[in-house]
């Protein structure tokens, strides 16, 4: 079978960072900075999760994941506190991150119910309530297994509605996008990638709009936009990323890039300096 998150992971990496190790009590408001999403682990006691309009109440040991930045908050009973371990989620491509995005708001998991990842959080847990020499680098990288054992599980359970995800989720779908992660500029045709999927064209393409939401050209399209903005993002020249992306010419990806994000690359490439320096 082939890996599904592999080329996901290698082209848009997530990074985490521990701001937190330790009880909350009271009310915790932790506010968007437009740029990041969190994970928080809740090992011991309750809280009130408000997010939006939402409001989630945590009674057990459990993963919160808000894969986009949104404001959320924190309330714990008077006099009592939750022991928690916290950290921001930067996913490169940010937004528009092609995991980030096929996410809910706010995935919510018991830790007794993440497949696997007991003895992960065991050690996890140990090394973020301990003083010692390089727990903060260990625990972030244990976040990130733990992030990628819950993608792993969400895909599998099919605990995720729509999108990028359920397509990775669907037995036959989840090689036709396989393919297009791992080889982005090959002329695939629709025929050639009902053939990977083992379906016959009519079905593959009905198959694949109403489980992913979009066709597997504009799929396909908004795949390779994806590559060029990270490679735009490394300064890399958009002649070379055309070729490397599947057009053949700076102007074919120019057209593409605007179809999908209404920007020109240089208009984004402008836009992304002056959100940097806001």
């Amino acid at each position: 079978m082939a890996d599904r998150l592999a080329a996901l992971m290698t082209h848009f990496p997530m990074r985490a960072q521990v701001f937190n190790t330790g009880p909350l009590c009271g009310i915790n408001t932790l506010q968007s900075d437009g740029a990041h999403g969190q994970l928080h682990l809740v090992r011991r006691g309750e809280v009130e999760v408000r997010y939006g309009r939402e409001t989630l109440h945590v009674t057990q040991p459990s993963l919160l994941l808000f894969p986009r930045p949104l404001t959320h908050r924190f309330i714990t009973a008077p006099g009592c506190e939750v022991d928690m371990v916290c950290a921001n989620l930067a996913f490169e491509g940010g937004t528009s991150n092609p995991i980030a995005s096929a996410l809910a708001d706010l995935v919510c998991l018991p830790l007794d119910q993440v497949w696997g990842a007991e003895p992960v959080l065991s050690l996890l847990f140990e090394e973020a309530f301990e003083q010692r020499c390089g727990r903060v680098a260990l625990v972030e990288r244990l976040l990130e297994v733990v992030m990628i054992q819950v993608l792993r599980q969400l895909m599998e359970s099919g605990e995720v509605n729509g999108g990028l995800l359920t397509g990775l989720a669907h037995p036959r779908l989840r090689n036709a996008l396989v393919a297009m992660h791992e080889t982005p500029a090959k002329a695939w045709t629709l025929e050639e990638l009902a053939g990977v999927a083992g379906m016959s064209r009519s079905v593959f393409a009905t198959t694949f709009r109403e489980t992913v939401g979009v066709t597997p050209g504009q799929y396909l399209q908004g795949w390779r936009v994806r590559l060029t903005q990270k490679a735009l993002r490394r300064g890399r020249p958009l002649k070379m990323i055309a070729t490397e992306v599947g057009y053949g010419s700076e102007a074919a990806l120019s057209r593409a890039f605007r179809a999908q994000t209404g920007l020109s690359p240089r208009g984004w490439k402008k836009q992304l300096a002056e959100a940097d320096e806001s």
